[in-house]
């Protein structure tokens, strides 16, 4: 029986090869052989690997643009040799490979095990959070299979459906010192804990507020107490069967008691952490949250 996993990390060595040392499209089939000759002698699963070596190698530019759009502070060129060309892989059996011969949460995985085996110490956890990151993206493959001829074509901004979120800066107090909670993404930035309002029938009816106090008590585990309205921000994103969708978002000032924060497990966040008030210009922040988390360090600073 082929041992698909071999054949993806002969692949991997390939395109590593190729990458590094800048060898021709036209000769990487050499490169390829030389590996299996090595590593897989018994031939058994030469056209798979000649089929995925080909595929990824065809739609480089369409892979490497996702991975930028994905972890937009990575260019390509700093994503290292074996992570990139990982990535590569990983999306093009994600996004062209036949979803019942590789199914997407296979091709992720994959993906994630070549990282462990063949990456840094940070390469599956970065591989996982960029792939998680188009998955969710794209929807779930394979469960409302959407032909290509049924896809949306992009409508005008004014005529996108609108997709309702909500956030908050959550405050504590704790022996007289003042904390804010955050998560951090698997791109680097310390963010705020937010999520859709009104997605689900059951709760297609909640108000913003009581919507930011469900999502913050989901995601980090804190029962909040909204104060006021901070503002909001607006950005675009694709949606399988939408097209684009403009996604609105209303953040919060609201406080909270000084406990342990629990962070939810799911794809695109993997820390939470209270953070003193002094400390918090100095992270990461995205350019659009900036702006909310100052106006709130403003408003706490001026109480006192």
């Amino acid at each position: 029986m082929a041992n698909r996993h071999l054949s993806r990390s002969i692949v991997l060595q390939s395109l590593f090869e190729w990458d590094l040392n800048s060898i021709e499209k036209n000769v990487v089939h050499e490169t390829l052989m030389r590996n299996v000759e090595e590593f897989a002698p018994n031939k058994s699963d030469t056209p798979f690997m000649e089929n995925l070596l080909d595929g990824v190698l065809s739609k480089q530019g369409e892979l490497d643009l996702v991975i930028e759009k994905a972890a937009p502070e990575w260019p390509i060129d700093r994503i290292a040799p074996v992570d990139r060309n990982i990535l590569r892989l990983g999306l093009y059996e994600l996004l062209f490979s036949d979803r019942k011969q590789v199914p997407a949460k296979v091709a992720i995985n994959e993906a994630i095990e070549l990282a462990k085996q063949f990456g840094g110490e940070n390469s599956s956890r970065f591989v996982n959070g960029v792939l998680g990151a188009v998955y969710k993206e794209i929807g779930e493959p394979g469960k409302e299979e959407v032909s290509r001829s049924k896809k949306k074509k992009d409508i005008p901004y004014e005529q996108m459906a609108i997709e309702r979120l909500a956030g908050a800066v959550v405050y504590a107090i704790h022996e007289g010192v003042m904390y804010l909670a955050l998560v951090h993404d698997i791109f680097g930035h310390w963010t705020l804990s937010k999520g859709k309002i009104g997605d689900r029938p059951e709760i297609a009816n909640e108000s913003v507020e009581d919507g930011t106090m469900r999502e913050v008590k989901e995601e980090i585990g804190l029962a909040i107490e909204i104060e006021t309205e901070l503002g909001k921000n607006e950005y675009i994103a694709s949606h399988p069967e939408k097209g684009k969708v403009r996604k609105q978002v209303v953040y919060f000032l609201a406080k909270a008691p000084y406990v342990d924060l629990k962070l939810e497990q799911k794809g695109g966040l993997d820390d939470a952490k209270w953070f003193k008030v002094a400390d918090i210009l100095e992270l990461n922040f995205y350019e659009d949250i900036l702006p909310i988390v100052t106006k709130a360090i403003t408003m706490l600073v001026s109480r006192k």
